[in-house]
């Protein structure tokens, strides 16, 4: 398949973009970080986000959403990175509609999916236990009790776990830690007695939380997909959010190098134009070349999920690591070029800096996913 949109997704991103170009500029973050909201992010924008469709994207059309693909879904997740916005987007209709989608009995999805797609819930998938992802070395314990299971362990880094009405759990119901047999996924009511959610506002301002589970009795009905088999559909979510995040990468990136070329065409040092001084000329077209590269493989990425779902964690390796590090090159060019003034709070291109850095770590860096590389590999 071409690494090019076809013309619907060509149509979305023209839309999304001037959508979020009027109704979610920069100012709109900077208004909900200066006011400190406790949510995060403007429920009556995610409204809008709803009536547009979006929150349904990946959710099937028997279940009330669009049923589009992960490129369409990536299409949206670009546009956010260009204007920095605090959604669920990510959470919610992302990871969580395609762990529900992927793993969830009929009942289960009949349950939940039409309530992600009319924007009725928020829910959110947490995994993380320690400050680097490791997705396999899960500790939280689920223990057999009654006629369910209960609960102990924390998670960290939990996006909009603060705010969201339904969690997805990962445990571990065999095994140690570090193995990827014994795991299990649950779903959660986040009210549920024993839970408890503290908000962690991370480096760019964007909330995640901290939960804790002190003996939280489940049903066995909760469960999500089958006991101790659940890293099958954890890797998939886990991919499928990889991607998502490699896309808003490239729209953050692509921003922040926009604003750069129009700096370096504007700003005038020993009475020329600094764009006419040839290093930085080659040091801007070396990295559109490089951004150019890390959108296609992006590309790629999603349009493997797509097509070919259950093999495309090679890929979507090599998309989230160039993309971390092709975004964090750029957002530190932008600083260079702009001189000190880049760093300031009165400048956006800082911003830039703060979520490219937030994006690298979430669901594994690029060092992260060359280990991935080289083990798939043998090396």
């Amino acid at each position: 398949m071409a690494l090019v949109l076809n013309d619907e997704q060509n149509m979305l991103r023209d839309h999304a973009r001037g959508f979020l170009g009027k109704n979610a500029p920069i100012a709109h973050f900077r208004k909900l970080r200066d006011s400190r909201d406790p949510v995060g992010f403007s429920r009556e924008l995610w409204k809008e986000f709803v009536d547009l469709g979006w929150a349904g994207i990946l959710v099937p059309q028997d279940h009330g959403g669009l049923g589009l693909g992960h490129v369409e879904a990536g299409v949206v997740m670009e546009e956010l990175g260009r204007t920095l916005t605090p959604s669920p987007f990510l959470s919610t209709a992302v990871i969580a509609a395609t762990t529900i989608a992927k793993g969830g009995s009929e009942k289960q999805k009949s349950e939940y999916l039409p309530r992600i797609a009319s924007g009725n819930l928020i829910a959110t998938l947490a995994v993380d236990e320690a400050a680097k992802h490791r997705s396999e070395k899960i500790a939280l314990k689920a223990t057999r009790a009654d006629n369910g299971f209960a609960l102990d362990g924390a998670k960290t880094f939990v996006l909009d776990g603060h705010v969201a009405d339904l969690l997805i759990v990962v445990a571990r119901t065999s095994g140690s830690a570090g193995e990827t047999k014994g795991l299990t996924l649950f779903l959660l009511d986040a009210k549920t007695k024993g839970i408890r959610a503290e908000a962690t506002p991370m480096v760019d301002t964007h909330n995640a939380a901290r939960l804790s589970f002190d003996n939280v009795n489940v049903g066995a009905d909760a469960v999500l997909g089958a006991v101790d088999a659940g890293w099958a559909v954890l890797e998939g979510t886990l991919n499928v959010g990889r991607a998502a995040i490699a896309s808003e990468m490239v729209g953050a990136s692509e921003e922040a190098f926009s604003r750069t070329a129009t700096y370096l065409r504007e700003r005038k040092q020993f009475g020329k134009l600094i764009g006419e001084f040839q290093a930085l000329q080659h040091r801007a077209a070396d990295l559109y070349c490089e951004l150019e590269v890390t959108r296609s493989a992006v590309l790629k990425a999603l349009q493997t999920l797509d097509e070919s779902f259950d093999s495309a964690g090679t890929i979507v390796s090599v998309a989230k690591a160039r993309a971390g590090v092709s975004a964090t090159r750029a957002v530190q060019e932008a600083v260079q070029m702009h001189g000190g003034i880049g760093m300031t709070d009165e400048f956006d291109i800082g911003l830039f800096m703060k979520r490219v850095r937030v994006c690298n770590e979430l669901f594994g860096d690029a060092n992260f996913h060359a280990d991935r590389l080289a083990r798939q590999n043998k090396y």
